[in-house]
């Protein structure tokens, strides 16, 4: 059954694996960095990511000591920037409560912020050896397959479902990182989305192949209908070409990312001078806008569950801005994606 075909995928592995730099040796605090680099990230776009990172904070001394500001502006362009943030916090932790070495057991490893079940057991079992299945998107798609599981798998059964299967299997193993990473790896090479069923060694065995429903498993429940939300940031500029730049502080998408002053409105605005929180918005900021100069620049943002219309109000004004923050400056600030395109197309 799957045991056997494993050993051969594992096999595999060993002769085949990409050439991935984490795999270079066993630290826990590099697999740790790629395993939440890579939960929302291809593997070719996450490794760009990851070297600049390790480069950047090549242990977790230097993660701890760097500022909260540094850590984001390595991880622009990533997305889920809480991310970030978590990483930063836990190297804290780990510097000041567990005497600066990387926690060495499941228990211990999933109480660090932002590590849930899989980032857990993909740490304790490649580094220090513990049984703990992994279950990822590649690991889900595999064993529904094999095993015909219809349960949707965005569901809490299916991946409870999932994990015992794998619990299961990895104990019968005698290398549980070997295990895990195997059956990662060929979920991403050659159980994907559009397998070629023909050639893959689980063929014979595969409910899913054998029942002709590969393309309907796994099966995902309704998706839920992206949010529609209209962003219209004021971009105003005085003649000394100093701007307001402000920092997000709720916790939304682009928690602690810098943005230009923002007003959400229900739908487009088509000309937000006269808006009440413009006029509020300006009174506070003791400006006048010259609206012979008014321009507008409108982007759509698409996010995982979020679609974004954005409005950028292109605004001159003609007093100085006091504490204002000069064009030439604004590449030292860490904003989100879209912003920095703007910026770079428009201001600079």
């Amino acid at each position: 059954g799957l045991l056997g075909s494993e050993m051969c995928i594992r096999h595999r592995y060993i002769n085949n694996k990409r050439d991935l730099p984490w795999r270079e040796n066993k630290d826990p605090y590099r697999v740790w960095i790629s395993e939440i680099i890579l939960q929302q990230t291809r593997v070719v776009q996450g490794t760009k990511y990851y070297n600049k990172f390790i480069k950047k904070f090549p242990n977790i001394q230097s993660l701890a000591s760097s500022k909260e500001s540094e850590v984001l502006n390595i991880w622009k362009g990533l997305g889920y920037y809480n991310r970030a943030i978590n990483l930063h916090k836990s190297s804290q932790d780990i510097i000041s409560n567990l005497d600066g070495k990387f926690p060495e057991t499941y228990d211990e490893i999933i109480k660090l912020k932002g590590v849930g079940d899989y980032t857990a057991s993909a740490i304790s079992s490649i580094c220090f050896n513990e049984f703990n299945p992994v279950v990822d998107g590649n690991v889900l798609r595999l064993l529904s397959r094999y095993y015909g599981l219809k349960t949707p798998i965005d569901s809490l059964n299916a991946q409870r479902k999932i994990k015992e299967i794998g619990q299961k299997l990895i104990n019968k193993t005698n290398n549980p990182g070997d295990f895990n990473q195997s059956m990662m790896e060929f979920g991403a090479l050659v159980c994907t989305p559009f397998p070629d069923c023909e050639s893959c060694v689980f063929s014979s065995k595969c409910i899913a192949f054998n029942k002709k429903e590969v393309e309907i498993i796994p099966v995902k429940s309704k998706k839920k209908k992206s949010k529609e939300r209209f962003f219209n940031y004021i971009v105003c500029i005085d003649n000394n070409h100093n701007t307001i730049v402000n920092k997000r502080s709720n916790k939304d998408i682009w928690y602690k990312l810098n943005e230009f002053p923002l007003i959400e409105s229900k739908r487009e605005i088509k000309n937000i001078t006269t808006l009440p929180e413009f006029k509020e918005f300006t009174k506070s900021k003791s400006i006048v806008i010259n609206e012979e100069k008014y321009k507008k620049e409108r982007i759509k943002h698409i996010l995982s569950h979020q679609i974004l219309y954005i409005t950028f109000h292109h605004l001159s004004i003609d007093q100085d801005i006091s504490q204002g923050v000069h064009l030439s400056n604004l590449n030292k600030y860490n904003f989100p994606v879209p912003i920095t395109n703007f910026i770079n197309k428009l201001l600079i």
